[in-house]
């Protein structure tokens, strides 16, 4: 038998977490190490692993309630070798070291247990785009890996060079940044999202650090039902943001 696919073989890095291609992420684990995973992400491994559901405290439940914002984790165990994707979205992996990294939950495929998250406030006033009041501030030292819808932009912000960036595309910056909601509009009342221009809602960044930002805005794709009036400026809809679709699963149906 003879196919291209048979290029497609495991990757034999000896790194615990290497790409097995731009869109699935490898992972070893075995007796001293574990990894912190998003729920259903696995797609296949070998070996002998397990797979639990990660203790969430009382502290970060009422967390999550209050703000919408935290991480959906299982934790992978054992001996052998994991593989993970989600929707064949970009996967990029991190050594997070020193002062961390502030990133919208939904952009975590993987961490190690080493890291610690806690959700922090981000300078807005309205939660109106898809980064929204909250987000999640990743602290301590070890591997992250982050997605990204397409291949992303890494913009780096100094003193004397500031960095804007539409809200709906930024998925992770430097915690050492200083982040501001701004709306970016001409003759059209500020509260109304995007105008007539097609922009609305951005995030202005200073300070010394980088900015991630990845070519895909959250927006619903064509003929989706996102509510109407006041509902659909505001991510309130059927399928918005702050309505029944905080995960952003976008459906025709």
């Amino acid at each position: 038998m003879q196919s291209p696919l048979f290029a497609n073989t495991e990757n034999q890095s000896q790194d615990r977490y290497a790409l097995q291609n731009e869109q699935m992420l490898r992972v070893r684990v075995d007796g001293n190490t574990e990894v912190l995973a998003r729920k259903g992400a696995m797609v296949a491994y070998q070996g002998l692993v397990d797979f639990d559901g990660e203790y969430q405290s009382q502290s970060q439940r009422r967390s999550r309630r209050r703000t919408g914002e935290g991480l959906d984790l299982m934790r992978c165990s054992g001996q052998g070798t994991v593989y993970l994707a989600n929707l064949a979205q970009y996967i990029h992996i991190m050594d997070i070291a020193n002062n961390g990294i502030t990133v919208d939950s939904q952009y975590v495929l993987a961490l190690d247990t080493t890291l610690n998250y806690d959700v922090i406030a981000v300078d807005s006033e309205f939660g109106i785009s898809g980064t929204g009041a909250y987000n999640l501030h990743i602290t301590g030292r070890g591997k992250l890996a982050l997605m990204t819808s397409g291949k992303p932009l890494l913009m780096h912000v100094t003193p004397d060079k500031y960095a804007y960036a539409d809200a709906d595309a930024v998925v992770a910056w430097s915690t050492d940044l200083r982040v501001q909601m701004q709306s970016q509009t001409t003759n059209t009342p500020v509260f109304r999202r995007r105008g007539n221009t097609g922009e609305g809602w951005e995030l202005g960044f200073v300070g010394n650090g980088y900015v991630l930002v990845q070519p895909s805005e959250q927006m619903p794709p064509q003929n989706a039902p996102i509510g109407r009036g006041a509902a659909a400026q505001y991510g309130l809809g059927q399928q918005g943001a702050r309505g029944r679709n905080q995960g952003n699963a976008w459906s025709n149906r």
